[in-house]
């Protein structure tokens, strides 16, 4: 019995010790980190399905709709001379409306592929306005302007979106148009209609007028051609975000639907009314504006900002644990610890799983009752003690609560977290403020 004596000390210091036992927590914690990353992957996993369903669903209707237009472009002759020959090209030159307006409504549609949602829409907008026609300074080596092959484009950057036929009126004419664009330097996808001038038409000005049916997929944006653009879009969408180069002048988003206004010069934009050649054609895609129709934090983004946060649940689950056993004696060996780690990572996988079925909050809330009962249940004989275990519930509640409230509000998620944390922190000094760490063991109850 004296030779053993060291060898039960040293037992009884493994099992009573609270550094070890701090020490076997923290390992644990940090060998959970291993299926929360699992987890992590599998909802990358699913948001990447999901991706692949909207761009499959979108390849099939319309993609994002991108609205230029229309341009004015008349050809025009140079003549020089090289190396004692004489030498023709020709170029476009371009022109700008003075005035652009384009009044339109976007009605969203959500289609399904398989268990995934897609947002879609059609729209109806209305495009009016008018040129004035300059006069042309450049003359050097001009040989000719070609007025009577004037024609107008409008870029459009999906044509499978267009619904109807595109009738223009210019002037008192009603012109039909064509397909593709005749400039695709400038504008890579659109329709073209012929716009004959006559060397008389400077100083000109032609109102034009048409309307355009299109479908689309999420987005849709415009160019600020016009000296003046004014463009009002309403829908009955309810979570719009607004992007772009410009946002909109006035906007009002309530659960009806949105409405929004923009008002863009010639100032606030960094290319000329007309010009010769495409040299400006990167200035017009980056000054484009217009609205995504996206869905408000879709499920899986919640997901993984809720996994982000799984240390954070499981560390502080495993805090109430620790501290019914060194304030109320109740041994808890490290396997009991794991398992209750173990499910609160299922936790997880039953929130992504279930929330694919339904809507985020109804998963969320069956995923925290299951996993809370399942660990309070255990609890009991863990415990061995009822009052004990019933604290569980308010304390476990109060986390997944906690952890709700936070991922729901993405802009005061830090402020929210870090007030939340400090809470918590501050309870747990409070309780544990008398306790003798220096001459404490754990002692079975």
């Amino acid at each position: 019995m004296i030779e053993g004596e060291p060898i039960e000390r040293v037992n009884n210091w493994i099992k009573n010790s609270i550094m070890l036992k701090l020490l076997t927590i923290t390992i644990l914690m940090l060998l959970l980190l291993i299926p929360t990353s699992m987890i992590k992957s599998i909802i990358s996993e699913r948001e990447n399905l999901n991706d692949r369903a909207t761009a499959e669903v979108s390849s099939k209707w319309a993609e994002n709709q991108d609205v230029n237009g229309p341009i004015l472009s008349i050809p025009v002759e140079f003549e020089y001379e090289k190396e004692d020959k004489t030498v023709r090209s020709t170029m476009h030159w371009h022109i700008l409306p003075k005035n652009l307006n384009v009044t339109g409504n976007i009605e969203p549609q959500r289609l399904s592929r398989g268990i995934y949602e897609v947002v879609v829409y059609e729209s109806n907008l209305h495009i009016s306005g008018d040129f004035e026609i300059p006069t042309f300074t450049d003359q050097h080596n001009l040989k000719e302007i070609k007025y009577d092959q004037a024609f107008l484009t409008i870029g459009i950057s999906d044509l499978r979106g267009i619904q109807n036929n595109v009738t223009i009126k210019w002037g008192d004419r009603k012109l039909n148009v064509e397909p593709g664009s005749r400039v695709k330097d400038l504008i890579a996808s659109g329709i073209t209609v012929y716009t004959p001038l006559t060397p008389q038409s400077p100083g000109e000005t032609i109102v034009f007028d048409f309307s355009l049916d299109l479908q689309g997929s999420q987005n849709m944006s415009f160019v600020p051609i016009g000296s003046t653009t004014n463009v009002q879009v309403a829908s009955s969408w309810a979570s719009p975000s607004f992007d772009g180069n410009f946002l909109p002048d006035t906007r009002k988003v309530d659960e009806n639907g949105f409405t929004a206004n923009w008002k863009i010069l010639q100032l606030n934009r960094n290319y000329p009314q007309s010009w010769v050649g495409s040299k400006n054609s990167a200035g017009m895609k980056t000054s484009s504006f217009g609205v995504d129709l996206i869905l408000p934090l879709d499920d899986y983004q919640k997901s993984m900002r809720s996994a982000k946060y799984a240390v954070m649940t499981i560390a502080l689950t495993f805090l109430v644990f620790f501290l019914v056993e060194i304030l109320n004696k109740r041994k808890i060996h490290p396997f009991q610890y794991a398992l209750v780690g173990l499910a609160l990572c299922l936790f997880y996988t039953l929130l992504v799983s279930i929330s694919e079925h339904s809507n985020f909050n109804f998963a969320y809330a069956v995923a925290a009752i299951g996993i809370v009962t399942m660990i309070t249940l255990y609890s009991f004989s863990v415990f061995k003690e009822r009052r004990l275990s019933l604290l569980l519930v308010p304390t476990l509640g109060g986390i997944y609560s906690f952890l709700f409230v936070t991922i729901q509000l993405a802009d005061y998620a830090l402020l929210l977290g870090s007030i939340g944390l400090t809470i918590i922190l501050a309870l747990t000094m409070y309780f544990t403020r008398k306790v003798n760490w220096y001459d404490l063991n754990i002692q079975t109850g």
